[in-house]
């Protein structure tokens, strides 16, 4: 990892021995920079139609959904909404503004859902305006958009997150266990 240079590995953000705290200042701070973030909302809403399919959810039925901006440095750099099904994180901290003690994974163990496998796509796309001027980017500068699904040991989705970035100093590091 060259000096400055911040390596974003999902398997850190999936587990909550290591996941359990803020992990993208973790990151940050190992690289000797400044990861932050802020909650802009939390609450139930409609499921977006492409979550309602990852989270098995009618079309037009309501999940939780809390929006982060993700600041290195003090600047934008991802745009993060994850989206939990409500019979799981109704009427707890996953539905609320507030920064959650320990962690969302550490939290949802708790509340006895714990992922054992995950499944990530990666796409590049042109940013919607908002996007564009929330991440402050140029109107010809793409974005990558990861999405995560996080499912339990029965095969019931328990989260997804969607999460938007620049492409320009992203390093995306996956380890997979074979067997």
């Amino acid at each position: 990892m060259g000096e400055g240079e911040v390596i974003s590995a999902s398997t850190h953000y999936l587990t909550a021995a290591e996941g359990g705290g803020d992990v993208w200042s973790a990151e940050a701070a190992a690289a000797g920079r400044r990861g932050t973030q802020r909650i802009v909302s939390a609450g139930e809403v409609t499921a977006p139609e492409r979550v309602a399919g990852l989270l098995a959810v009618e079309p037009g039925g309501q999940v939780v959904a809390r929006r982060r901006i993700m600041y290195l440095d003090g600047e934008p750099c991802e745009l993060t909404d994850t989206y939990y099904p409500v019979e799981i994180a109704r009427g707890t901290g996953l539905a609320g503004a507030a920064k959650i003690r320990g962690g969302a994974v550490r939290l949802l163990a708790e509340l006895g859902h714990v992922g054992v496998r995950a499944q990530e796509d990666v796409a590049a796309r042109m940013p919607s305006e908002s996007e564009r001027a929330e991440l402050a980017l140029n109107s010809d500068e793409p974005v990558l958009e990861l999405t995560r699904l996080t499912l339990d040991a029965h095969d019931r989705p328990i989260q997804a997150d969607v999460m938007v970035m620049p492409p320009w100093g992203q390093k995306l590091r996956y380890e997979i266990r074979i067997g």
